[in-house]
Parts: C-alpha cells; sequence; structure tokens
C-alpha cells in the first residue's frame, strides 16, 4: 500500500477488467496456432470485457468514467509537452495520455476481436485480406501494450508510486 493517506481509484472491476484482458489477450497470442477453437472463444472473451468495460466507463463510478478522464486533443498535447519537459502533473485517476491509451487499447482489441470473429465466418474464410488485418491489428495491439506498460513504468518512476500495485488494490496517495 502507498505511504500516507490513499483513496480509492480504481473500482474491482476496472481492475478485474484490466488483468482479465490483458490475461485473454496473452492466452489468444499464445494459442494462435493451436489446433481446435481456444483462440476463438478467448477472442470472444476478449470482446465480452472491452464490451463490460465500455459500459462501465459510461455507468460506473467517477474513476472508472471516460468522461474523468479522456481530455480533449489540446489538453492531451500540452500534457505531452509537460511530459517531454519532465514537468506533468501528477494525476490522480488516468493522466490525459492514460486516458487515449485506454481508448486506444480498447478499441483495438474491439477491431482485433472483430476481424477475428470477420474470418470466421462464411463469408470471409480464407480472404487473405481479413487474415492479414487481423494480423497487422494484432501487431499493433502489442505495441500499444508494449508503449502502456512504458508509460506505466514511466509515471511509476516519475511521481514515486507503484502503478501497477494500484491496479491491484485500487488505491492511490491523495494528491
Amino acid at each position: 500500500m502507498p505511504a500516507g493517506p490513499t483513496i480509492r481509484v480504481w473500482d474491482p472491476l476496472v481492475r478485474i477488467g484490466h488483468w482479465l484482458l490483458g490475461l485473454t489477450i496473452a492466452i489468444a497470442w499464445f494459442t494462435r496456432a493451436a489446433p481446435g477453437r481456444w483462440h476463438e472463444w478467448i477472442g470472444y472473451a476478449s470482446l465480452a470485457v472491452v464490451a463490460v468495460r465500455l459500459a462501465w466507463g459510461w455507468s460506473g463510478p467517477s474513476y472508472a468514467r471516460f468522461a474523468q478522464f479522456v481530455r480533449s486533443p489540446g489538453i492531451t498535447l500540452a500534457y505531452g509537452r509537460q511530459v517531454l519537459a519532465g514537468d506533468e502533473p501528477r494525476c490522480l485517476g488516468h493522466n490525459p495520455l492514460g486516458g487515449w491509451m485506454i481508448v486506444a487499447l480498447l478499441a483495438t482489441t474491439a477491431l482485433v476481436g472483430g476481424s477475428g470473429w470477420l474470418y470466421t465466418t462464411d463469408r470471409f474464410w480464407g480472404v487473405e485480406w481479413v487474415e492479414n488485418l487481423h494480423a497487422t491489428l494484432t501487431y499493433v495491439l502489442l505495441a500499444l501494450i508494449a508503449a502502456h506498460v512504458a508509460g506505466v513504468l514511466y509515471a511509476s518512476w516519475r511521481h514515486h508510486e507503484n502503478l501497477i500495485a494500484g491496479m491491484i488494490h485500487g488505491r492511490k496517495r491523495v494528491l
């Protein structure tokens, strides 16, 4: 737990969804060439997690809501400039770059899952451009995940807090 007074920022549904999405994506990656339908069903599980998170982003508690952490492009660019200058403020919830990363990860996961589903349909089974789209989106998702992890590690170091632990217990130091 963080030292000093803390506040619950991330509710259980956000935290469980976060780790479950990471797990389903990892399993989908490792089952991509496996026989049987494991890969397909794990992909559907990822889509289900995304759907729940989208609904929670509109109806959940304050820090789960998109309105709380998805900022305008102007605010996000200004925050990005502050990061590059080493002068960004600490945010209690997600920072503006992190907010847009959540949007990018959810959208890309949905596109990967959607293109994977499309590939299972009679009309698009064996269609090369659908297979290529699915593979390309998968690599885009992996790049976004790497950037997400790098951003979390940077913010943890920069603001002297363990954001990974925060996504386990849900608490952060009060500003």
